[in-house]
């Protein structure tokens, strides 16, 4: 039986039945209060992850427990994409109120791209176009703070 919080996301569209199967049978729903850390910076990453009630906030933890916003995510956005590049977060994500995710286990979704080269890529480059989109906001942000800082000609 596939979960209706997957199939939702169009990034798993184009998958076929018995890989949003798979997929599916990889992954689950959990519940996490406002303040919980779903993951952070630097952590082992093994799940992806879809918003499916509630908000979550990415930050990037800088020095002296300074931390750079990056965004806030609601209902149907997901996180944690990441892991399809690297093998850790890239990121601190940490729940704003309380939440409902669907938690994917990579490692399945690795394998069906893997086995399958065309949707294999029609993901990654759907999941690549959310997380570029991603960095221009964050990159458009810092733009803002550094501009924002006075500075003298010497």
């Amino acid at each position: 039986m596939t979960s209706p919080q997957l199939v939702a996301q169009d990034v798993f569209g184009y998958l076929r039945p018995e890989q949003i199967n798979a997929v599916n049978n990889a992954s689950e729903v959990i519940e996490c209060r406002a303040g919980a850390v779903v993951y952070s910076r630097g952590a082992k990453a093994n799940y992806m992850y879809v918003v499916l009630d509630g908000q979550v906030a990415l930050r990037f933890p800088g020095k002296g427990g300074v931390n750079i916003f990056i965004e806030e995510l609601s209902r149907g956005a997901m996180f944690g994409g990441s892991v399809m590049f690297d093998h850790s977060y890239m990121l601190t994500a940490q729940c704003v109120t309380d939440c409902r995710l669907l938690r994917l286990d990579t490692t399945v979704l690795r394998h069906v791209m893997e086995e399958d080269p065309r949707i294999g890529y029609v993901i990654q480059k759907r999941i690549s176009e959310l997380y570029f989109k991603r960095y221009i906001d964050a990159m458009q942000k810092l733009g803002a703070i550094v501009m924002s800082i006075p500075l003298e000609a010497g």
